[in-house]
């Protein structure tokens, strides 16, 4: 196994702290908790020796980090794979993927295979150094759009940083069941849902979630929204939005029947049946480069499926 050496000195300013947060100053690249785990390993050597966390920093003590290169443990049985990836931008820090319809983040039950993560190995090797090979944020299967990979240790503590601080600007396209007087904001905590485990659901002991929406376009029975995301908790949107009635159309978990107008055409209505997913698209993504802190944006036009139910919906505008 290699491994590189990093080393630095306590300065008098981290005096009297606990040593794996003195550490989490020293070496902001890291997390406070690999830090701690370095730790434990033996890989972290103050003055030369192994230290506890807990221990108290006096300043002046050399820190020597060796960092080993090694696959990360959740990735060690996960073998690469060619998955074509649509690469919208890449550096040696990160990568930002249009992730299609069908393609899972993760593996998992029913898709050990295939994945998002077995083509970031492959294409990237080095990735596997990194949690959840660089994995930052998710996407549903079925959702599509804009996702930030980190290529290393470093970019990848940077940026769930600031996705946690809520730094990160993700802002969705959404087409909804029913229409809407304005925008708003749903601020409602969301947790597993009591009685189907494999669900979400609004309850009161759920974590704290916010979603704001406004208005691109009024249908006859439904509503294309600009959504924005303050919060990331899982199906947030298709939770929120199916808490205040106004479910995803397509949605198969959380929509409900198809609301169909009176009126409205034969044709519309088998393209609103048919469409195979929840219509919800990734559109534009900003956040601070983990590296240079340059403000960068990317935009992904909504996929051709969601393209053509919008076609299909435009002669029913309001």
């Amino acid at each position: 196994m290699s491994s590189e050496t990093i080393t630095r000195t306590i300065p008098d300013e981290l005096i009297g702290l606990r040593l794996d947060k003195a550490l989490s100053e020293l070496y902001p690249e890291y997390s406070r908790g690999r830090l701690q785990r370095w730790m434990k390993e033996g890989a972290i050597l103050i003055d030369g020796a192994v230290a506890r966390g807990r221990d108290k920093a006096r300043g002046g003590e050399s820190v020597a980090l060796r960092r080993p290169q090694t696959v990360e443990p959740d990735l060690e049985h996960i073998e690469a794979e060619l998955v074509a990836l649509d690469i919208v931008y890449e550096d040696d820090a990160l990568v930002v993927v249009n992730k299609p319809a069908g393609l899972v983040v993760h593996p998992a039950v029913g898709n050990w295979s295939g994945t998002l993560m077995h083509g970031l190995l492959h294409r990237y090797p080095d990735i596997a150094e990194v949690p959840r090979a660089g994995i930052v944020h998710r996407l549903d299967k079925s959702t599509t759009g804009l996702m930030v990979v980190a290529r290393t240790l470093e970019a990848h503590t940077v940026l769930v940083e600031a996705l946690q601080r809520r730094e990160m600007s993700r802002e969705y396209l959404a087409l909804v069941e029913g229409t809407f007087v304005s925008g708003g904001s749903i601020d409602e905590p969301i947790g597993r849902h009591p009685v189907d485990r494999k669900k979400m659901a609004v309850v009161r002991n759920g974590r704290h979630a916010v979603t704001h929406y406004r208005i691109r376009q009024r249908y006859l029975a439904h509503t294309l929204l600009d959504v924005k995301l303050e919060t990331g908790r899982t199906h947030q949107i298709r939770v929120h939005m199916a808490h205040i009635r106004h479910p995803i159309v397509g949605d198969p978990v959380y929509g409900g029947r198809k609301r169909i107008p009176k009126g409205m055409d034969a044709a519309t209505i088998e393209v609103l049946h048919q469409f195979p997913r929840q219509a919800l698209h990734a559109r534009r993504l900003g956040l601070v480069h983990p590296l240079s802190g340059e403000e960068m944006f990317w935009e992904a036009e909504e996929p051709e499926d969601m393209q053509q139910l919008l076609a299909a919906l435009e002669r029913w505008k309001q």
